[in-house]
C-alpha cells in the first residue's frame, strides 16, 4: 500500500498541458479521476488536505459518521469493490469512510496522479489558448484544458465573527477542522455553539469527558435517532442477494437511497391514527428514512405539521425538564425543510447533570472574554469552545478560489445575486470549467454518492464527446443557464423548502443573497434530464473548434 501522505512533485512552473486538472480530491475527485483514466485522458487532482478524502478528512470530531446507511453510502462503479469492502456498522463512522477512501485510492492506483498539499488560489480562463492557468499558494502554476471543481458542497468551514475571540485564552476548535490527533475534554469546562448536525452529533459524546457542557443554541433543529447498530448478516444478505437491481432502484428514487420493505404513500391516503401509526414505523427505522414516511412530507403544509408534531412530543418524552424540551423542540419552521438531523442519544443528553442548554433567543452571544462567553449580564466560564456553525455551503468553497472566465469575468461578480449555472454542471462565459455537484444540482438533498456519479460519468462522456468531435471548448448558452436557474426556482417554490432559513438558502452567513441552492426535483429526475439534454447533442451548450470561432450550437 502507498503511503496515504505521499504527495506528487511538480516543477514550479510546467508549460506542460494536462488534459484535465481536478481540483479536490474526495469521493467526487477520486472518481473523476477513475473515469478519465479509464478514457485514455491526462489528469492530476490538485488536493489542499494531506491525504484523500475530501469532508471525511476534515471532519473529525467526537460521533462524526454519516447519516445515510453505509452500504448505500459507497461507490457502485465496481462490483469488486462492492464485494470486498466490509462495512462494519449501519451508519459508518468518520474513520472507516475514510479508510473506504484510502482503500479506493490505493486499489485503482490513483495516489500517483494526486497532488498533496496543494491549495488551490485561482483558476483563470486564457481566451487566447482556449485553456485554464491553475495557481496554487505554493506558487504553482499549471496549464489544463479542462478544470473540474470536485471542491465539495460542505468544505468552506465558517466561524463567526464574535468580539473578543482573539482574546480567549483557552483553546477553540471548529468541526469542521478537527485536529487530527484529537481532542481530550477530561476534566474541562467545554461550550459547544451550534446545533445542527455536527453539533447534534459530538454533544453527547463531549457530555461524556467535560466536566460541564453548555450548549448554546440559537434554533432547535429536527433529529431522528438513528437506530445505529453494528452490520450483521442478514443486512449483508439483504443488500448482496440482488446488488444490481437496487443499485438501479435507487437511482429512480428522488433521494438517492432506499428504504427496505416500505412504499411510502401520501398522507391524504391515511386517517390521523393511520397517519400517527406511519410515523412511529419511520421512527423506528430512524435515520433519514423517517422523510419518506409520505411523499407529500415536503409539499403539503398540513402533512408536515402533523409530523412535526409527533416528534416534537417525541422531544418531550426523552427530555425530563419540561423548559429545556420545549427550547429544544422546533417550531416556525417545516421538518424536512432544513438538513434533518440523525443522532445517537442527542436529547437524553439534557438529561445529565453536567449539560446546560443556553437558549441564545433568549440573548444572544455579546462577547467571548479571556475566559469565557458573556450574554447579558452572565458570563459562562468554559476552559474550550467548540464551533458547530456549519459551512458557508455550496457556493463557498468554490468562491474560495479566485476563479476567472471570459475576458476576465469573476465567478465572485457573477454569483454577486446567487449562484447561476446550467444543470449545476456548467456556467456560461466560463468554458471547460465543470462542477460536481454544485448549485443548481440534487447535492446535499441526495445521497452524495450516486449524485456524484452520476455528475462524473456525464462529464466523462461529455468530455469523450469532445474529443471525438474534435472541439476545444465547451460552455452553456446564457438562453439555457437561464432557464435552468428559472426551472430550479419554480420547482423549490412548489415545496416548503423556500419556506426556512437555512444553508440551503445561505440564510447561515451573512450577507450572502438568500436563494435556494440545490434542485429540488429529485435524482431520478434530475438524471432523466442531464440524459435528454446529452442525448441531444448536448443541447443547451455551445462548442468552439478554435479559440475564436464557434462552432455548434445546440438549443
Amino acid at each position: 500500500m502507498v503511503d496515504a501522505n505521499e504527495t506528487m512533485s511538480v516543477n514550479d512552473k510546467s508549460s506542460d498541458v494536462i488534459d484535465v486538472i481536478i481540483i479536490g480530491a474526495g469521493f467526487s475527485g477520486l472518481y473523476m479521476l477513475y473515469r478519465l483514466r479509464q478514457q485514455g485522458f491526462s489528469a492530476r487532482i490538485l488536493e489542499a488536505g494531506d491525504g484523500v478524502g475530501g469532508t471525511w478528512y476534515w471532519n473529525r470530531y467526537p460521533g462524526a459518521r454519516c447519516d445515510i446507511e453505509s452500504l448505500q453510502y459507497s461507490y457502485s462503479f465496481s462490483e469488486e469493490l462492492q464485494r470486498e469492502w466490509k462495512w462494519s456498522e449501519v451508519f459508518a463512522p468518520q474513520s472507516e469512510i475514510l479508510s473506504y477512501a484510502n482503500y479506493v485510492a490505493d486499489k485503482f492506483d490513483l495516489r500517483k496522479d494526486i497532488q498533496l498539499g496543494t491549495h488551490v488560489t485561482a483558476a483563470i480562463f486564457d481566451d487566447n489558448h482556449s485553456r485554464w492557468e491553475i495557481q496554487t499558494k505554493c506558487g504553482n502554476h499549471l496549464l489544463t484544458k479542462f478544470c473540474i471543481m470536485a471542491t465539495g458542497c460542505l468544505s468552506a468551514a465558517r466561524i463567526p465573527n464574535i468580539k473578543g475571540l482573539d482574546h480567549f485564552k483557552g483553546h477553540y476548535y471548529h468541526t469542521g477542522q478537527w485536529p487530527h490527533e484529537g481532542v481530550n475534554f477530561s476534566g474541562h469546562r467545554v461550550a459547544v455553539i451550534g446545533t445542527g448536525s455536527s453539533g447534534i452529533q459530538s454533544i453527547p459524546l463531549i457530555a461524556e469527558q467535560a466536566s460541564h457542557l453548555y450548549v448554546l443554541q440559537r434554533t432547535p433543529n429536527f433529529s431522528i435517532p438513528s437506530r445505529n447498530r453494528p452490520l450483521n448478516s442478514e443486512d449483508r444478505q439483504w443488500w448482496q442477494s440482488n446488488y444490481p437491481e437496487y443499485r438501479r432502484k435507487v437511482l429512480k428514487t428522488r433521494g438517492g437511497f432506499l428504504v427496505k420493505d416500505m412504499n411510502p404513500c401520501t398522507a391524504h391516503e391515511l386517517t390521523l391514527d393511520e397517519q400517527l401509526k406511519t410515523c412511529e414505523t419511520y421512527w423506528q427505522l430512524g435515520g433519514l428514512n423517517f422523510l419518506m414516511s409520505f411523499t407529500d412530507l415536503l409539499t403539503d403544509k398540513k402533512v408536515n405539521d402533523t409530523v412535526a408534531d409527533f416528534v416534537r412530543n417525541k422531544i418531550r418524552q426523552v427530555v425530563k425538564d419540561p423548559a429545556v424540551a420545549d427550547s429544544l423542540s422546533p417550531s416556525g419552521y417545516a421538518i424536512g425543510a432544513k438538513r434533518l438531523c440523525v443522532d445517537t442519544n442527542y436529547y437524553q443528553t439534557f438529561n445529565r447533570d453536567n449539560v446546560t442548554l443556553v437558549d441564545l433567543r433568549n440573548g444572544s452571544i455579546d462577547e467571548i472574554t479571556e475566559t469565557g462567553i458573556r450574554i447579558k449580564d452572565k458570563i459562562y466560564e468554559v476552559d474550550n469552545i467548540v464551533f458547530a456553525t456549519g459551512f458557508d455551503a455550496m457556493t463557498g468553497p468554490l468562491l474560495k478560489i479566485d476563479i476567472r472566465g471570459r475576458s476576465g469575468k469573476k465567478l465572485r461578480d457573477k454569483w454577486a445575486e446567487g449562484p447561476r449555472s446550467y444543470l449545476g454542471i456548467m456556467i456560461a462565459d466560463f468554458p471547460n470549467l465543470f462542477t460536481i455537484t454544485g448549485p443548481g444540482s440534487p447535492s446535499v438533498l441526495t445521497n452524495m454518492i450516486p449524485t456524484i456519479e452520476q455528475h462524473v460519468d456525464w462529464i466523462a462522456e461529455c468530455l469523450n464527446y469532445i474529443r471525438v468531435h474534435n472541439y476545444n471548448t465547451i460552455e452553456p448558452i446564457l438562453e439555457a443557464e437561464n432557464a435552468w436557474v428559472n426551472h430550479v426556482n419554480e420547482v423549490s417554490n412548489m415545496t416548503l423548502y423556500p419556506t426556512v432559513q437555512s444553508w440551503y438558502t445561505g440564510a447561515n452567513i451573512e450577507g450572502k443573497p438568500r436563494i435556494f441552492m440545490p434542485y429540488a426535483g429529485g435524482l431520478n429526475v434530475y438524471r432523466q434530464k442531464c440524459k435528454e439534454i446529452a442525448d441531444n447533442g448536448y443541447q443547451g451548450f455551445t462548442f468552439a473548434n478554435s479559440p475564436s470561432i464557434l462552432s455548434v450550437t445546440t438549443s
